[in-house]
């Protein structure tokens, strides 16, 4: 019998572990992980400066629906900039300015392509 494939689920998480460990090589603090609410989840929420980042990370194998990035729609950045706002009404101590970051990654076997998009919507 070959390997067991990865499930989405592992994917997923080894996905935001190579974000996570991106983002630290260039300086960023990490504040949370998975940060979940009604509104929904945001997978890595880093410290800039005094600027708080909310990442979302995407990966893909086939980029036949379009690559990462472009699959965080109007309808998943609301769900992020809610999801935001909680966070900052319960955690912020002040007024912090913030971002929304999307970091793509495009697996093919075992190599990844990341492709980090700074400021990528906002409200």
């Amino acid at each position: 019998m070959g390997a067991a494939r990865a499930s989405t689920a592992e994917l997923g998480a080894d996905a935001e572990e190579s974000a996570c460990r991106y983002l630290l090589d260039q300086g960023y603090r990490l504040l949370t992980r998975n940060y979940r609410c009604r509104y929904g989840e945001i997978d890595l929420i880093m410290g800039d400066g005094s600027t708080i980042v909310f990442v979302e990370v995407r990966m893909r194998s086939r980029t036949d629906f379009g690559s990462g990035a472009e699959s965080v729609d109007s309808r998943k950045q609301g769900r992020i900039l809610r999801s935001a706002e909680h966070y900052l009404k319960r955690h912020a101590t002040l007024l912090a300015s913030c971002r929304f970051d999307v970091v793509s990654i495009h697996r093919t076997g075992n190599e990844h392509r990341l492709n980090w998009i700074r400021n990528a919507f906002g409200a």
